[in-house]
């Protein structure tokens, strides 16, 4: 994740993390991608369940509860673990995770146990009602999903009337005072609208964004030859740095970020340092503090079925299951060859990713979507579109 209202824009300072001893129990939500312990966030898939048929779900949910997800009681475990452990958020996603009944006794649990409790959702199900329990229950966040304006997003979502329910239910969840963001995942498909998106970002008041890079898990696999191409990433990204730059110098408190392809830092870094920008240095102390890539470090994943992964979209590699051991032994498990290489990834990577002077910055990018792509886990990322020249 990288924050580019936070690096580009400079709302936050290389002081601002220290100031909480890089401690993750102790960082502000905004700042603990600086964070020095590497406390995982934890994503719980906690229903297999969605009401759309989304084309790029990573995990391949369906309309149906798969017979064998986690049951409250098995929910309340894990949370239990979770804060005992030191986690500090746990993200309820799904499927979607409002087709579960209990959801709000499980955030809850969590909000009661001291941890940050956000969800990941279409935001179709997002009732006056439910807005309302979601707020008393101590929900922090609401992430939302859209691919684009109506068409676009009702195509990529397979439901007619996608876009206007979610609307509606953004406007229900800010009506209760909850946070809300947008959560939009690029590709060839919907590139030309990612300023609509700002646009709308911009007239409704919503405050965060997170623009996401395509990752070929799930049925997204079909979507790998739509991903966008080196210099239409380049492009994409100076376009929400300027959008960024353009919506701060107005004086809008937004957050705006990129997710799931950390070469985002470097090339912030450098389009920096060309324009003699003077915090640019600054901006790569922020870098090195973020370390780049933290599946099976900072990033985990629960399933419906309590099978643990590295992340979210890394659903091939089983590390365990919360069924047999808490998450936290599994997490720590030293006999766990793949989850040991993953807390070291520099010492593994292969290619260019061996010698690239940003790997300390960019933690050899995305292993999920490598290994998708080549065969290969250690084999290097598609996604990264630096050159040759900027990264020797």
């Amino acid at each position: 994740m990288i924050g580019i209202s936070k690096l580009y824009c400079g709302t936050v300072e290389a002081s601002d993390p220290l100031r909480y001893g890089r401690r993750s129990n102790e960082l502000p939500s905004h700042l603990l991608q600086f964070s020095s312990d590497k406390k995982p966030v934890v994503v719980w898939n906690c229903t297999s369940a969605c009401n759309l048929t989304c084309v790029h779900c990573y995990a391949s949910a369906g309309r149906l509860h798969a017979k064998n997800e986690l049951t409250k009681q098995e929910g309340f475990s894990l949370i239990d673990d979770l804060k005992d452990y030191g986690s500090p958020v746990i993200l309820f996603s799904g499927g979607e995770p409002l087709m579960r009944e209990d959801l709000t006794g499980l955030i809850g649990r969590a909000v009661k146990s001291a941890m940050r409790a956000v969800i990941s959702t279409n935001g179709t199900l997002i009732t006056p009602d439910k807005a309302m329990e979601l707020g008393d229950c101590g929900l922090s966040y609401i992430g939302v999903s859209l691919d684009g304006l109506q068409e676009v997003n009702d195509t990529f979502r397979g439901v007619q009337g996608a876009f206007r329910n979610a609307m509606q239910g953004i406007y229900n969840a800010m009506h209760e005072n909850i946070k809300v963001g947008l959560r939009f995942t690029m590709n060839k498909r919907n590139a030309s609208e990612i300023p609509k998106i700002l646009e709308l970002m911009k007239a409704e008041g919503i405050p965060r964004i997170c623009f996401y890079h395509l990752v070929y898990t799930g049925r997204a696999r079909e979507l790998m030859e739509e991903d966008l191409s080196p210099e239409e990433t380049r492009r994409t990204l100076d376009l929400i740095m300027d959008w960024a730059a353009r919506m701060t110098g107005e004086g809008r408190n937004v957050e705006v970020l990129t997710v799931d392809n950390h070469a985002d830092g470097p090339y912030v870094y450098l389009r920096m340092k060309k324009a003699k920008n003077p915090r640019a240095g600054e901006v790569l102390e922020l870098l090195e503090m973020n370390g780049g890539n933290s599946s099976g470090l900072g990033i985990g994943c629960v399933n419906w079925d309590g099978e643990v992964y590295p992340d979210q979209f890394w659903r091939t590699k089983v590390m365990g299951t919360v069924r047999e051991r808490p998450f936290s032994e599994i997490w720590e498990n030293r006999d766990n060859e793949l989850l040991m290489q993953l807390k070291n990834k520099k010492d593994h990577v292969t290619g260019r990713c061996r010698t690239c002077r940003w790997l300390s910055v960019c933690g050899g990018n995305f292993r999920a979507r490598a290994e998708a792509a080549t065969g290969e886990i250690w084999g290097v990322d598609p996604a990264c579109y630096l050159t040759d020249e900027e990264i020797a």
